[in-house]
C-alpha cells in the first residue's frame, strides 16, 4: 500500500463504557461507520482518540481491531510520545500490527530544538524501517509549534511524508505549502481550516468531524480539492455550525456528546475530562439540524 494519505483521514474517537473500559464493540461499529461513510485513511489513538489516558495494554487490540474493520482503507496509528524511547518502541510496535503509517506529534513538554526533533525522528525511523511518518504539529496541545523552517529538516527523513498542520495559522500552513518538498504531503488538522487550507495547497484534512458525519466531510474535501470552489463553500457554510461546536470544549467531549446523539457510541470519556454540558448538548443537536442530519 502507498505512503499517499491524501484525501480524507478521520481521528477516531475511543468508545469507553460506563466503567470507563474501552467499548470495542463500539469502537468496531464506528470503524465500519467512518470507513463505509468515505474516509480514505483512519487514524487510531490520536488525540480525539484520548490516547493520552490509553494504557499500555489498551492499544494493540485498538490498532488490531482498525486494521480489521477498515476495510481495505489505510490505517495510521498515533504512535508519539515525549520520550523518544516510547516513540521508538510504539511506532516498532505499530509497524509489527501492520498499520499503514504512524502519526507522530512533536515531543510535548520537553520543548526540544529543531536538531532534537530531528534526531527524535530518526530515532523512530530506525526502529521502524520504512514506515511513512506523519508529523502532528498542535502546538495549542504541545506548547511547541514546529516552524516552516524546522519542517524543512524534517522532511530530509524520508520516512516522513506528511505533516498534519494544525496550528490554526492560515500564513504559516501557506509558507508550509509554497516550501513543500517534491512528494510530500500537506494535510490540514483543524475541520474549520480544512477549506481554506486546501486552496493554499494542503492535500487533505485529519478530521474529527468526520467520526459524525464522514460522508458530508468527504464531500467537502473532494469539492475543495477539485477546485469546485461554489460547492465547497456551500457544504463548508452547512457544516460549520457543527463544526464549532464540536470544539467549544476540549476535544473530544463534544464528539462523545454528538456520538450519543446519533447513536454511534456513549459519551463517556476518562478523567482528567469531563462529560459534555447540557449547553454543548443543545448547541451540537441545534448545529446537526442545521446540517441535515436527522437525530
Amino acid at each position: 500500500m502507498s505512503a499517499d494519505f491524501s484525501g480524507l483521514s478521520v481521528a477516531l474517537a475511543t468508545p469507553f463504557d460506563a466503567s470507563g473500559d474501552i467499548d470495542m464493540k463500539a469502537f468496531r461499529a464506528l470503524v465500519r461507520h467512518v470507513a463505509s461513510g468515505g474516509a480514505d485513511v483512519l487514524v487510531v489513538l490520536g488525540s480525539t482518540g484520548e490516547a493520552a489516558t490509553i494504557v499500555e495494554d489498551e492499544r494493540d487490540p485498538l490498532i488490531a481491531a482498525c486494521l480489521e474493520e477498515a476495510g481495505g482503507k489505510k490505517v495510521v496509528a498515533g504512535t508519539g510520545h515525549n520520550s523518544t524511547r516510547q516513540t521508538m518502541a510504539w511506532t516498532r510496535r505499530a509497524q509489527e500490527l501492520g498499520a499503514h503509517g504512524a502519526l507522530i506529534v512533536t515531543p510535548f513538554y520537553n520543548k526540544p530544538t529543531p536538531q532534537g526533533l530531528v534526531a527524535h525522528f530518526r530515532a523512530a525511523a530506525d526502529a521502524a524501517p520504512g514506515l511513512p511518518f506523519i508529523v502532528y504539529n498542535v502546538p495549542g496541545r504541545t506548547g511547541l509549534n514546529l516552524t516552516p523552517v524546522a519542517l524543512q529538516m524534517l522532511w530530509q527523513n524520508a520516512q516522513v511524508v506528511a505533516v498534519k498542520e494544525s496550528s490554526g495559522n492560515v500564513a504559516q500552513i501557506s509558507e508550509v505549502s509554497r516550501t513543500l518538498p517534491p512528494g510530500k504531503t500537506l494535510l490540514s488538522g483543524d475541520d474549520n481550516l480544512a477549506l481554506a487550507s486546501i486552496a493554499v495547497g494542503a492535500s487533505g484534512l485529519v478530521s474529527v468531524l468526520g467520526n459524525l458525519v464522514p460522508k458530508e466531510t468527504k464531500q467537502l474535501v473532494d469539492a475543495a480539492r477539485a477546485g469546485k470552489r461554489a460547492e465547497a463553500v456551500a457544504i463548508n457554510n452547512r457544516l460549520l455550525p457543527l463544526i464549532d461546536a464540536l470544539f467549544v470544549e476540549s476535544n473530544p467531549i463534544p464528539l462523545k456528546a454528538g456520538l450519543k446523539i446519533l447513536g454511534l457510541g456513549e459519551d463517556h470519556v476518562r478523567l482528567p475530562l469531563t462529560t459534555a454540558t447540557e449547553a454543548t448538548r443543545t448547541r451540537l443537536k441545534e448545529a446537526l439540524a442545521l446540517a441535515g442530519i436527522k437525530v
